[in-house]
Formats: C-alpha cells, sequence, structure tokens
C-alpha cells in the first residue's frame, strides 16, 4: 500500500500573507536570491560520503511525493572535503507526515517541530520541515491562530531563514544537484564567512549567531566578511541577552573542537570574550601578559586534539586548560602553594565558582575540574624536588593533570615530565630498597 500525499487545508488570511512577505522583502533587500544550480558533474558530492540511514531518509521522502534536500552544514563539509558529524533534511513534508512515513521516529521540539528518525546502533537523522521567516514560533503561531501554511514554506524561504551563507546550501537527492540561493557557493570558493541577508538584524534577532561566525571561520580558515565583523564588534554585548545554558554549550564545542587557539583570537578581538567570561577577563585585565600565555596554552591543547582525536580528555581538562594560564600567574593562586604535598581542592572549587559565574556544570565535572587543578601543587613540587611519592602519581586523575602542567610546561619553553619515567623511577626506588634489605640481611646472617 503506498502513501498518499494529503491535501493541506489552507487559510484565506491574506493579510498575514502579505506582512510575511514584505518582511522577507525587507530583510534581503538587494541579495542575489537565485536559485543556482550546480549539476552533479560540477560539484564533488558523492552519495558514497553520505551516511546510508541519511540515505534511506532522502530516498523515502522522494518515493512519496515530497522534496528531499541535504541541507546546512553537512553541505557545506562535503563540499570541503570533510566528514560531515551529521547529517540533517530539509522537505516540505509537515513533521506529522514525516511521522507516519516512518515508524521508528517521533516529533521533539515545542517551539520549533522537527522529526528525529531512528535507527540501529543510536543513529538519529534529524528531519525539519522548510520554514517561512516568520516572528512566531510553533506555538506562538497557533495561539494567533495561524496555520501550517504560515509557519512552513519553501526551500527559498527556509535558507533565507540560515545565519550564514555557506549553511544555506542544499543538495537534491532527485538529481544529484547542488541548489543554491544565498550566494554560498561563491562564498565557499572566496573562502569568506558572510550572514543572510542584514548581518545586524540577523544578530539583534539571535545573537548566538555571532559566535558562530566565529566557529565556521576558525575551523575553516575563512575570513570574516567585513560588514558582518563590524556587526558582531558592535554587538557583542547582545550576547548577554541569550539563554546561559545556551550561550555555555555553544562554547564548550569550540574548546574541544582543536581549532581553539583562532576561535581565542577571535573572541578576544571581537570583545565577545569580555562579554561571555566576565570572570576570565577580570584575571586577564591584570595581567596582560597572561593573554599570550593563554593563546600558546590553548594553541598546545589543539595540538593534543589533532594527534589523539581528545580520546581520554574530559571536557573538565579542556575548562582548565581555558582558566588555568590565566589563574596560574594570578596572587590568588600562589597564595594556595602548600608547604608540603596536599590538594587545596576546597579552595580551588571556591575560585572555579567565581571565575566561571554564571554558568554551571555538571557536579562529575566540576569536581574533576577542582581536583585537575589543585593537583598542580603536589606535581610541581614533586619535580621541583625531583622525588615522586607513590600517592601523587598513583591517584586517578594524575594523568591528565599531568598532560595539563605539561602544556604550560611547554608554554613556558620549561621542561617537560613524562609520565613512564615517573612510574619508572618510582619502580627503580622500590627495586633498589629489596637489594639493599636483601644485601642487610645477608651481612646478618654472615656476621
Amino acid at each position: 500500500m503506498t502513501f498518499r500525499r494529503g491535501k493541506r487545508r489552507k487559510k484565506n488570511n491574506f493579510k498575514i500573507q502579505k506582512e510575511l512577505q514584505d518582511y522577507q522583502r525587507d530583510l534581503f533587500t538587494g541579495l542575489e536570491t537565485g536559485p543556482t544550480i550546480i549539476p552533479r558533474p560540477s560539484h564533488c558530492i558523492s552519495r558514497k560520503n553520505i551516511d546510508k540511514e541519511a540515505l534511506k531518509v532522502l530516498y523515502r521522502l522522494k518515493d512519496h511525493g515530497f522534496l528531499a534536500y541535504l541541507v546546512g552544514g553537512s553541505v557545506r563539509d562535503l563540499l570541503l572535503g570533510k566528514r560531515p558529524k551529521d547529517f540533517d533534511i530539509g522537505t516540505d513534508a509537515t513533521p506529522e507526515e514525516i511521522r507516519r512515513l516512518f515508524r521508528y521516529s517521533r516529533i521533539i521540539g515545542k517551539r520549533f517541530r522537527l522529526v528525529h528518525v531512528y535507527f540501529r546502533g543510536g543513529k538519529i537523522i534529524e528531519v525539519s520541515t522548510f520554514r517561512k521567516q516568520i516572528e512566531l514560533d510553533d506555538r506562538e503561531a497557533q495561539r494567533e491562530g495561524l496555520g501550517p501554511e504560515s509557519i512552513f514554506g519553501t526551500p527559498k524561504e527556509d535558507a533565507f531563514r540560515r545565519d550564514l551563507t555557506i549553511n544555506g546550501l542544499f543538495y537534491n537527492i532527485a538529481d544529484f544537484s547542488v541548489i543554491d540561493f544565498v550566494g554560498g557557493i561563491e562564498d565557499l570558493k572566496s573562502g569568506i564567512i558572510r550572514t543572510i541577508g542584514d548581518p545586524e538584524r540577523r544578530f539583534i534577532r539571535d545573537p548566538v549567531r555571532m559566535m558562530r561566525a566565529i566557529r565556521h571561520a576558525a575551523r575553516t580558515g575563512f575570513k570574516i566578511h567585513e560588514v558582518t565583523w563590524q556587526a558582531i564588534c558592535k554587538h557583542a554585548d547582545k550576547i548577554r541577552l541569550c539563554a546561559i545554558p545556551r550561550v555555555r554549550d555553544e562554547w564548550l564545542k569550540d574548546i574541544r573542537s582543536g581549532f581553539s587557539e583562532k576561535w581565542l583570537r577571535y573572541m578576544l578581538e571581537s570583545g565577545l570574550f569580555k562579554e561571555i567570561f566576565p570572570g576570565l577577563w577580570r584575571y586577564l585585565k591584570r595581567n596582560v601578559e597572561s593573554k599570550e600565555y593563554l593563546l600558546l596554552m590553548m594553541k598546545e591543547v589543539d595540538k593534543l586534539v589533532k594527534e589523539n582525536g581528545a580520546k581520554g580528555l574530559s571536557d573538565s581538562f579542556f575548562l582548565a586548560a581555558l582558566v588555568y594560564p590565566l589563574l596560574h600567574f594570578s596572587p590568588k593562586w600562589q597564595a594556595l602553594r602548600p608547604e608540603k604535598i596536599r590538594w587545596p581542592t576546597q579552595e580551588v572549587r571556591a575560585l572555579i565558582d567565581t571565575i566561571f559565574f554564571p554558568y554551571d556544570f555538571k557536579r562529575a565535572d566540576r569536581e574533576l575540574l577542582a581536583q585537575l587543578l589543585s593537583s598542580q601543587w603536589p606535581i610541581s613540587i614533586c619535580a621541583e624536588k625531583g622525588r615522586w611519592q607513590k600517592r601523587v602519581y598513583t591517584k586517578v586523575t594524575f594523568e591528565e593533570a599531568l598532560c595539563l602542567y605539561n602544556c604550560l610546561q611547554k608554554v613556558q619553553s620549561k621542561p617537560q615530565i613524562l609520565f613512564s619515567d615517573i612510574a619508572g623511577s618510582g619502580n627503580k626506588k622500590k627495586r633498589d630498597r629489596k637489594k639493599r634489605t636483601k644485601k642487610r640481611a645477608l651481612k646478618r646472617k654472615t656476621s
């Protein structure tokens, strides 16, 4: 039995439609709206590089008479020759129609409804309906008496809703072409990060887009368009209007990305760092040299990520790397120096709460962060004395703490400490003690 596409009931609300059209026209005036169609022979995207689960969703939508496009960052990454982390799909099918097509799926989201399609192994493909540029979310539109025709739109309208031109590209599974309404292909070729439409209006409406523009510039090595950059610098303080957990989740991705040094430079130059990290900014102002130490520290962390893929490194390690170069040179940190080996975890925990205010983290991550930072004192004391106590190097967090210590040592051009050398020296001392006790026992017997 084949699924037949149901007819959509339309409302005769011409006033609302006209307002939406006027808003669209005003927001994107002066832009080339396209579309530019790039046929299969003229681009490098191959179905071999697309997840088989994403292809299944695309083909099922197409076979049932719906438009089915690969959208957003996945198209951008494929055109740049990278492997996308996620494959998101756009379609003209409503969430209810998508839900009926896929047995193992669920409609999620209260503000903006979309569908998660589930596959074996925990794989999830996100499918969203093309939307119009409308100020209201789904709940608000429903309260205003607006139907789906006022919320959902065409691929062109959906493309203009997106943040950056390089993220506004579509891959059409029907003929394997790339569809460009917003000039994204030219910006990819030129290496430019540019907002779709007026950047000031875009950033005022959703300030998190400023962080995303900087993220893509850091990861791709592209240059931020001058008008876009000026808008970021002008409206950096607007980031405070966003939900704190949302901002936290955004910058946590960036410090783990392997491009955190470039990201940090953009954040400092634009003024976003000051607005997002007020606690860290206070430490940075007191010691100007610590800025360069911080940048070099993040460069070392990026090397670790690119070499090992961040395996074995927790979120707490990256948080510690962000704060330790600034904390290390502060009087508050030097005041915590113990006379003998101990972990000032309680004092460090209090410092962390003030430095990372207003952000909150999981209790386990917060505790591990305090342990990693407080472990720097026992490590430095053992390194100075040249003697390593077993209770120091057998601690569960020691390897990560030593990695953090070595990163700052590299930044300061000081010698590093290898874990194998520490463990080896400890075993050697143990063997020497056994030899000495055997010699003493033999002397007693002979005497």
